[in-house]
């Protein structure tokens, strides 16, 4: 199961990060996990400097935007 941070202080676009990471791993049966982190010190321990950051087992696979779906599809196959 891949765990999933979703980094951002609670805006909606890390909300909809969240929210599209997890149907998108529904809708292809992928087991993951997904958390949303907003404290701005374990934030900055990732060195993300634009939300919404995406952590996908300890590694940031991508930060500053909405990820397209296909870039979430990759990574979930990965």
């Amino acid at each position: 199961m891949k765990e999933i941070k979703v980094l951002g202080t609670g805006c909606a676009k890390c909300e909809k990060t969240a929210e599209i990471i997890a149907k998108t791993a529904d809708e292809l049966k992928i087991a993951v996990h997904v958390t949303k982190e907003t404290d701005p010190e374990v934030i900055m321990g990732y060195g993300v400097m634009s939300t919404p950051a995406v952590i996908i087992d300890e590694v940031n696979v991508h930060s500053g935007s909405i990820p397209h779906r296909d870039a979430i599809e990759a990574w979930l196959r990965a």
